[in-house]
């Protein structure tokens, strides 16, 4: 028999694709978490692009049209908006002792984790993909074909994958459902002190240095320049992936401490508690 402390390889790809099932049938039965996690950057958009759209694009100079400049800062905003839902989601489970009765199954304990980071994953860019349509409507379009195209939507989706593990941290950590939402709201909020809406150069001088230099300034760059079909520094890419890797390394660190530190309470099977 399989045990919970050295499962199979195939063990696991099992019970993370049903971890991964529980997480889907979850998000149709909770859609205003998805929801609210694309509202604030589509908002967003609507309010810099069509409300403040031609005194904004005045701050771009030579960086091209507003519209161009603001969509990948606004992607990167959706993605940190979604580490909240992530969050409250890790909490729910913590908090109603769903978390407990995983821990004593013959599961592999990774997979409980995983599922969730995979379906977290997958619904974020699917959100990205929406935000990006409604880009599209108000005029964003993107100069970069092939190559940079997928290195885009690569970008995207490591950042995805390692904002999960960073919301699925946050939400076994938080002792309520309040205190994972307001700890994953700092992801996407982090994004207005940075390049996201104007240039760093139009900063005052401390405030310039820091939206410089935190996660998301690199980030910006590389999808913007990827987007665009620009030139790339390789330098700012390299930042870029090193922040994504840390970040992904630290939540799933976060996580699994999380994961092994909350008591477990009770039995049961993968397939019983496919419906909590």
């Amino acid at each position: 028999m399989t045990t919970v402390g050295s499962p199979a390889r195939t063990t696991v790809v099992r019970d993370t694709l049903a971890m991964l099932r529980r997480d889907a049938i979850h998000s149709r039965r909770n859609p205003m978490l998805t929801a609210s996690s694309v509202g604030t950057p589509v908002v967003m958009l609507l309010l810099f692009a069509g409300v403040f759209g031609d005194a904004m694009g005045r701050t771009v100079g030579d960086h091209g049209r507003y519209i161009d400049y603001l969509t990948p800062g606004i992607i990167l905003m959706a993605l940190g908006s979604s580490v909240s839902g992530t969050a409250i989601t890790a909490c729910i489970d913590k908090t109603e002792g769903v978390v407990a009765r995983f821990k004593t199954m013959a599961i592999a304990r990774t997979s409980v984790l995983t599922g969730q980071v995979l379906g977290s994953t997958i619904r974020t860019v699917i959100g990205t993909v929406f935000v990006l349509g409604v880009a599209v409507l108000f005029g964003f379009r993107p100069q970069g074909f092939g190559l940079g195209w997928l290195l885009g939507l690569g970008l995207v989706a490591a950042v995805a994958f390692a904002w999960g593990w960073l919301g699925v941290g946050i939400g076994l950590y938080a002792r309520t459902v309040a205190g994972a939402n307001s700890l994953g709201l700092l992801a996407s909020l982090l994004t207005f002190i940075s390049p996201a809406f104007v240039p760093t150069e139009s900063m005052p001088a401390g405030v310039r240095w820091f939206a410089q230099n935190q996660p998301y300034a690199p980030l910006i760059d590389t999808l913007r320049a990827l987007l665009a079909g620009g030139p790339v520094d390789v330098g700012r890419a390299g930042l870029a992936l090193a922040w994504v890797i840390l970040i992904g390394v630290a939540g799933y660190a976060w996580a699994r401490h999380g994961y092994n530190a909350d008591p477990s309470a009770s039995t049961g099977s993968a397939a019983a508690l496919m419906s909590h």
